[in-house]
C-alpha cells in the first residue's frame, strides 16, 4: 500500500494522465472514496494519458461509458457503480467481455468489481481540498506499476 497527497484538482487530473500513460489493455482500476473525493477528476486525467474521446463526466445515470481511443491505445470504460445494489448488477453489465481490450476504471467499485481481474489497482481518494490517495496493487503488473508512478 502507497500513500501520496495531491493539493488541487489540476495535480489530480495530472497525476491521473501520467497514470493513463501506463495503463494497457486489460487493466482494472477500481476507485473508492467519498463524494466530491476527485474520483472523476482522477478519471479525466486517465483519459487524458490514455488519449481517448470525451467529455470524460460521471456516467451516474448512464451507469457505464465507452470513450474510444483517439489513437493507437485501448478505450476507456468509465463505470459508476454508486446506483448498483451489487456485484450481480455489475455482472449483469457484461464487462469481461471487453475486458481484455481496453482500460476498466469503475468508481465506488470496492466489495463489486474485485471478481473482474485478479490484477487490479484499487485507488482510495479521501478529502476535499487536498486529497490523500491510497494505492493498493493487486498483482505483479500493479506492484510494478505503483513503483514506476511513486518514484
Amino acid at each position: 500500500m502507497t500513500d501520496l497527497v495531491l493539493t488541487t484538482a489540476d495535480q489530480t487530473q495530472e497525476w491521473g494522465e501520467l497514470l493513463g500513460g501506463l495503463l494497457q489493455a486489460g487493466d482494472v482500476i477500481v476507485l473508492t472514496g467519498g463524494l466530491g473525493a476527485g474520483k472523476t477528476t482522477l478519471t479525466q486525467g486517465i483519459a487524458r494519458g490514455l488519449n481517448v474521446r470525451g467529455p470524460i463526466t460521471s456516467p451516474t445515470f448512464v451507469i457505464a461509458r465507452m470513450h474510444p481511443s483517439l489513437g493507437d491505445g485501448p478505450a476507456l470504460v468509465h463505470v459508476d457503480a454508486y446506483r448498483l445494489g451489487g456485484s450481480a448488477e455489475l455482472d449483469d453489465l457484461d464487462l469481461d467481455e471487453a475486458l481484455p481490450e481496453v482500460v476498466t476504471v469503475i468508481e465506488w467499485g470496492a466489495g463489486l468489481a474485485e471478481n473482474l481481474a485478479d490484477d487490479r489497482l484499487e485507488i482510495e481518494l479521501a478529502g476535499v481540498d487536498e486529497r490523500r490517495v491510497t494505492l493498493r496493487p493487486v498483482g505483479d503488473r500493479f506492484e510494478s506499476l505503483v513503483r514506476r508512478l511513486t518514484r
